[in-house]
């Protein structure tokens, strides 16, 4: 799953990723299917489907040519995400929720990119190498908590394994209008460091409809990237086809 080249044309966004942590669950690849929309079914690892709780800081996010606004342009972001393949067997990601605290990035990103945004109050701190990060969706009770330090060096991951699997993804796959659309995002490969978890949380899973699955499988974190973000295509065109 290494990126391909460019879409055609220019980016439609800029941002930066910050500070990731990704957790992962093992679930059964017919639950899986039962969460994802028409032309969607689970991309599986060694038989096995994923799903993935992933918090991070969303930094400097415009539009290309425009400049970061103070407030707006930084945020962070829990998402809730499956590992799928789509039409002529497009890899990607589908999302089943995006955890924000701007509202306006949530309306956005709902109305741009047909994207599950909910708004949610959301905080993060750092000392001594321990982070902690807190999300309570609006609408929902509970408050998600994880609590985490890195281990040792972040490398990328090698080709075929796990955190490749899980890490390298460059598509979203999202019900658009009346049909199923694509968004293409590019950046250089994330540097991968395991992460010790000191309290976890898969309240935003069973928010999503999931059940209680107990401790995550894996856990790793990342210092970042800077993504480059294109406008929604037909996911039934192949890929570098344009946009619509």
């Amino acid at each position: 799953m290494e990126p391909s080249a460019d879409p055609p044309g220019r980016p439609a966004l800029l941002q930066r990723w910050e500070d990731l942590l990704f957790l992962h669950w093992e679930i059964d690849p017919g639950l899986a299917a039962g969460l994802l929309p028409r032309g969607l079914e689970p991309d599986t690892f060694g038989g096995k489907a994923h799903v993935g709780l992933v918090a991070f800081s969303m930094r400097r996010v415009r539009p290309r040519g425009l400049p970061a606004l103070p407030w707006l342009s930084d945020f962070l972001e829990l998402n809730v995400r499956l590992y799928v393949r789509g039409p002529g067997g497009r890899t990607g990601v589908h999302f089943l929720s995006l955890d924000c605290d701007r509202w306006p990035a949530v309306a956005i990103a709902r109305s741009r990119y047909h994207l599950p945004y909910r708004w949610a109050a959301m905080a993060r701190s750092e000392a001594q190498g321990r982070r902690r990060f807190l999300c309570r969706r609006r609408g929902e009770t509970g408050a998600a908590e994880l609590r985490w330090s890195v281990v040792g060096e972040a490398r990328p991951a090698a080709a075929g394994t796990l955190e490749h699997f899980l890490a390298e993804r460059y598509t979203f796959l999202t019900p658009g209008t009346g049909r199923l659309m694509a968004g293409e995002v590019r950046h250089a490969p994330y540097a991968l460091a395991p992460a010790r978890m000191e309290a976890w949380s898969d309240l935003p899973l069973r928010w999503d409809g999931l059940p209680v699955l107990g401790e995550p499988c894996h856990a790793m974190a990342s210092p970042g990237v800077d993504v480059r973000c294109w406008s929604l295509v037909d996911a039934a065109l192949p890929p570098g086809a344009g946009t619509v």
